[in-house]
């Protein structure tokens, strides 16, 4: 893995037949690391070369002008640290929310490493249904811009305050999508750490609208076992334990529960207590946290089944040991009543995306590889942790028992011969095992290869002669180079890309070729009835 380099050379750029560049590809991509731990290094700029772009301090890569590219519009909303506006692609018209946070508010080392851990989890989530899509991260002199999915529906708070309450079985279906995000969230690895209604967007403004979790500025990555000690969240939501400086996921829960317990009767779990102790203060609502005192005894919970409150107070157990899982909270009888709920395994990220890698041709699988070879660090930190988790004797290596071990931690049981398919499929020199850069090959995100300027560098590494064209020969040449060459299915793959039958692939068809199907595995579309 390391930087992307054209092949090409100036005498050939004016040739008819040539694809021309897309934009804003003249920014090299950040080096990624050959091994978990050995970083790649820039080559030296010749001396006719350009003066260098400046590196942000903050993304670690060179600097951008996000309005070369979007149009900033109106105030959508603001936190701490970060004002969201409304911003249009210029080119495609296409809207979306740019968050815009003010580098001067950065005034520690660890704020710029939230922003940076904020980026590289957004990255790693990429593709889950109900998540928030990061576009792109940009940084200038002044500010760091996230471009992200745009949600017009506004923020579950806001339909909460307008209802009151809702009905045992709108509240059900809600949890389910919230709980199947935390799960998926704990799967790969990552800890939200501030789980509340108003970082839970609805996309459309339609009774139905999917919900989208956001605001990962206080995520973190974690490994099993791994202990917290920063007190961080918003005081209704934070978990006895984060109070007493020592937490793992276990406290994503009990934050889901606090909010079930207000979809349920439309106030906090510690609110009667509260208002007894110190009024609505910070220091009032953590003691009434820590004393883990709940009403179940105020209207309505005397209307309420004994199923809900059953997992409300399994979902709020002060002990963390004793709390549910989210795996467990979606198979207790309250959340599948109608049967609604699955009783078959939860989707696991990687294996779903192993699958997909298997079921791609060899031409797709190289084009990943070189596309795989440009992402800058932060798109690939999250896979990073896990390829390190997996390998569990720091080898360098994932064995076909690593694989099995580590797809079981999270969750999915699979016969030998299935695991041995997918190592097969993953390791693409044949070694028996999975190196580092076999598992972010295999494991990315297939929207990396929807960038027209990564789509563009790969077809430069088939083109070997910058002919604007890849002929049967470049291709066994380059699959070859990549160790995934097979006679047999280069003619298959010629055939099936070829459009216009000329026995060659011009870019054209290769975009088409790259972006055609391959969904990712069991993808829900889930239209879960909030109301």
């Amino acid at each position: 893995m390391g930087n992307c380099f054209s092949h090409g050379n100036d005498d050939d750029k004016d040739k008819p037949n040539s694809p021309s560049p897309p934009p804003n590809t003249a920014a090299a991509p950040s080096p990624n690391s050959a091994t978990p731990d050995v970083a790649a290094h820039d080559q030296p700029a010749s001396s006719s070369s350009p003066p260098p772009t400046p590196i942000g301090l903050v993304l670690g890569r060179p600097m951008e002008d996000i309005h070369a590219t979007y149009t900033i519009g109106k105030e959508l909303g603001r936190g701490q640290f970060g004002v969201t506006h409304l911003c249009t692609h210029k080119t495609t018209g296409e809207q979306f929310a740019c968050k815009t946070i003010a580098k001067r508010k950065l005034t520690s080392k660890e704020d710029v490493e939230d922003v940076t851990r904020e980026v590289e989890i957004m990255y790693h989530l990429a593709g889950q249904a109900n998540v928030v899509e990061l576009k792109g991260a940009y940084e200038d002199k002044h500010s760091v811009h996230l471009v992200m999915e745009l949600c017009a529906g506004g923020e579950l708070f806001d339909r909460i305050v307008a209802q009151g309450h809702f009905t045992e079985r709108a509240a059900a279906s809600l949890l389910r999508t919230i709980v199947q995000i935390v799960h998926t969230c704990h799967s790969m690895g990552v800890m939200h750490r501030d789980l509340k209604p108003e970082n839970f967007l609805l996309l459309n403004k339609e009774e139905d609208s999917p919900l989208k979790a956001t605001d990962f500025g206080l995520s973190v990555f974690f490994k099993q076992g791994e202990v917290f000690r920063d007190i961080v969240g918003s005081a209704y939501y934070i978990a006895p334990e984060v109070l007493k400086r020592k937490y793992g996921p276990e406290a994503d829960i009990w934050s889901i529960g606090v909010m079930l317990y207000i979809l349920l009767c439309g106030v906090p779990p510690f609110w009667a207590v509260v208002m007894s102790i110190l009024a609505e203060s910070e220091r009032g609502i953590f003691n009434a946290i820590l004393q883990g005192e709940i009403d179940f005894v105020s209207d309505p919970w005397p209307n309420i089944s004994s199923g809900a409150k059953d997992l409300v107070k399994k979902m709020l157990n002060s002990d963390p040991n004793q709390r549910l899982t989210a795996f467990d909270v979606l198979n207790h009888p309250w959340i599948k009543e109608d049967g609604e709920a699955p009783d078959t395994p939860l989707d696991n990220t990687v294996l779903n995306r192993l699958k997909q890698f298997q079921a791609m041709n060899q031409f797709k699988k190289a084009a990943l590889k070189v596309i795989a070879g440009c992402l800058s660090e932060e798109e690939i930190k999250g896979l990073k942790e896990m390829f390190k988790d997996m390998d569990s004797d720091n080898s360098g290596t994932i064995t076909l028992e690593e694989l099995e071990q580590g797809l079981a931690k999270q969750g999915t049981k699979l016969s030998e011969h299935e695991v041995k398919q997918l190592m097969e499929a993953a390791d693409a020199d044949g070694n028996g095992a999975i190196d580092y850069e076999e598992f972010i090959t295999a494991t990315v995100h297939m929207n990396r290869m929807d960038r027209e300027e990564h789509l563009y560098t790969a077809f430069q590494f088939f083109d070997k002669d910058n002919s604007g064209y890849i002929t049967k020969e470049e291709l066994e040449q380059a699959l070859k180079e990549k160790g995934m060459y097979d006679g047999q299915e280069i003619k298959d793959i010629i055939s099936e890309a070829d459009a216009d039958n000329d026995g060659r692939i011009n870019y054209d068809e290769f975009v088409a070729m790259i972006r055609k199907g391959d969904p990712e595995p069991n993808q829900k579309k889930r239209r879960d009835v909030f109301v």
